[in-house]
């Protein structure tokens, strides 16, 4: 067992691409953990996805011996957090796992919202935090003025930042110094009960489930019988270890340390994260806080494209399930579409990661229907519904009223850009709640509904101030508007993958805008196609998709004009029979397309 004075649990949290996997790949590197052969980039980045994108979405741990300058060989353990407004629950759960935080700002770009969001559950987890300025070796970096910024804007001091190129390896020995001196070592009692939190699992095919674990209190050996205090369930161990990256096996582990156990356990749904651990005899009797567990905000449908795949998409989904426990889905059915899962993630992002990940893994195609939040229906003999799907709406002569969700969005943009955003958050329904500067950018904190952000909300902001804005949000409640399902008719069947929750002001607009665009969109029939938008019984906009003809009267030359007559009469009534019996083809684009609105 190591002496505690000699262990330092810290994570690197940071915005987006600021360069935390590098600095910890560096950090790997220059204490020999790994073997230069082994060596790559963004080494704790183990997912194809989170590569080729070149973001973190699980947090990851190592644990790493740093022989110091004072003569001590000290052990930390660092975790690698995402920097995405999505994960920030994977950062949460991190934080209470550590006692410290580096910081990583990019000294050419400052302070953004994700960096604001990040060090403030590191300030709420009672971190100490060691500011790091980052990419110190570009033209543009100005150290000093990001220092400013990080005691303005945060209100930590900065003055001893340390200056540090990741990609290079310039500054990184005074990083690993600063974690030793500047981080405060873990408490703990050995001789007390065993007291361990459960911080993430994963399901490895051979092992089981796989469970990281910080021990608090006691200590840990191999063979130990141990009770999980919030599922009441129990397990032998049967193997004990580290992250080296690579697993390493240890005979026990004491206070303040971090590492794994498998104890052929089956589902991950059996290892609640947050949860404590203890011995089954002995144990203790007061479970540790634990973590608020994650709330889904977005739900989308994912149906297989072939119904064929239907048993295989539900084998995909459930594997991915067992690694991510932030990902809810229940089985659902639709008349355009088959069968298929209502699936709730955290985000957009976590959405698409999801779907990246059940086509590129599991080699399924699949339609995604429009995310939707969950609205709350009053109804009026008092009780309260969750809405997660607007084809789902109960008849309005029954509900009292409709409330959707807000959120409170952060958003830090240069003074050029600060105009578009106010429009794009009015427009969105925002209230804007605060502005105030920061050096030359602006920080606006908008009120919003959460329907009009889960869309394309991001990649807007993100196209009105050329990339230089960042985005950070939290949810605040529910409140009371005048929303309306809105449905789309196609040759008079309501296509119910189309069906969304819209403001009654909007209602027409986005209607007309969604009939034009799937105009364009389904390709042309043998027979006229209406396309119309309807709230309840009302029509509000229309636009036909004109039929392909065939010229049956070609064959005619000169007689009698009955002779055309009779042909293009006969044509009308087969088009008409048609018509009714026709079935329409929306191809999948579509339905992406015709959502997709501000374009």
């Amino acid at each position: 067992m190591t002496d505690l004075s000699r262990i330092r649990n810290f994570s690197i949290v940071a915005h987006i691409d600021h360069g935390k996997s590098t600095l910890a790949d560096r950090l790997i590197q220059m204490t020999g953990t790994v073997a230069e052969r082994d060596m790559q980039e963004q080494l704790l980045d183990s997912m194809d996805i989170e590569r080729e994108r070149g973001i973190t979405i699980k947090a990851n741990t190592v644990r790493i011996e740093y022989p110091a300058k004072d003569g001590q060989t000290y052990i930390l353990n660092l975790i690698d957090t995402p920097g995405h407004v999505d994960f920030a629950y994977e950062v949460s759960r991190s934080m209470q796992a550590v006692e410290g935080s580096l910081l990583v700002v990019d000294a050419s770009q400052g302070v953004e919202a994700q960096t604001l969001a990040n060090v403030y559950q590191a300030i709420d987890a009672d971190h100490e935090i060691v500011p790091v300025l980052n990419k110190i070796d570009l033209p543009a970096a100005e150290p000093d003025r990001v220092r400013e910024q990080i005691e303005d804007v945060i209100g930590i001091e900065a003055h001893d930042a340390v200056e540090i190129s990741a990609k290079t390896g310039l500054g990184i020995p005074d990083v690993l110094e600063a974690i030793v001196q500047r981080l405060p070592a873990p408490k703990g009692d050995p001789d007390a009960a065993l007291k361990a939190m459960l911080v993430d699992s994963y399901y490895d095919p051979y092992l089981g489930v796989v469970v990281l674990i910080r021990v608090i209190d006691g200590k840990i050996r191999k063979g130990d019988k141990i009770r999980m205090m919030a599922t009441g369930g129990t397990y032998g161990i049967d193997r004990l270890g580290v992250f080296k990256p690579v697993m390493q096996d240890i005979a026990e582990l004491g206070p303040g340390e971090i590492g794994f156990l498998t104890a052929s356990i089956k589902q991950v749904r059996d290892t609640r994260v947050g949860d404590t651990i203890t011995h089954e005899k002995h144990g203790t009797d007061q479970p540790l806080p634990g973590f608020k567990p994650s709330q889904p905000v977005v739900f989308c449908g994912l149906f297989p494209v072939d119904s064929a795949d239907f048993e295989d998409l539900r084998d995909a989904i459930e594997k991915l399930a067992l690694n991510d426990a932030s990902f809810s889905h229940e089985m659902e059915t639709s008349a355009a579409l088959g069968f298929g899962f209502r699936c709730g993630f955290l985000g957009l992002l976590h959405l698409e990661v999801i779907r990246d990940r059940l086509e590129r893994e599991y080699d399924i195609e699949l339609i995604t229907t429009a995310p939707s939040v969950i609205y709350h229906i009053y109804m009026r003999d008092g009780s309260m519904r969750e809405l997660h799907n607007p084809a789902d709406m109960p008849d309005l002569t029954h509900v009292d009223r409709l409330e959707e969700p807000r959120i409170k969005a952060t958003i830090l943009v240069p003074d050029d850009y600060l105009g578009d955003v106010l429009k794009l958050c009015q427009d969105r329904r925002g209230v804007q709640l605060d502005l105030t500067y920061a050096g030359s950018r602006a920080m606006v904190v908008y009120d919003l509904p959460l329907n009009e952000v889960v869309f394309d909300f991001y990649d807007r902001l993100k196209s009105v101030t050329k990339g230089y804005a960042s985005f950070d949000y939290q949810m605040i409640g529910y409140r009371e508007d005048a929303l309306v399902k809105m449905q789309i008719l196609v040759n008079d069947e309501p296509v119910d993958a189309l069906s969304i929750m819209v403001h009654r002001d909007r209602a027409e607009a986005r209607g007309r805008a969604m009939c034009e665009k799937l105009k364009e969109l389904i390709p042309r029939h043998m027979f006229k196609i209406p396309i119309q938008a309807a709230i309840g019984g009302r029509i509000i906009a229309r636009e036909t998709l004109a039929a392909l003809r065939k010229d049956v009267t070609a064959k005619c030359y000169g007689g009698d004009a009955t002779r055309k007559r009779k042909l293009l009469d006969k044509q009308k009534a087969g088009k008409k029979k048609m018509r009714q019996f026709g079935k329409v083809e929306i191809p999948q684009s579509a339905f992406i397309s015709a959502l997709k609105m501000d374009s």
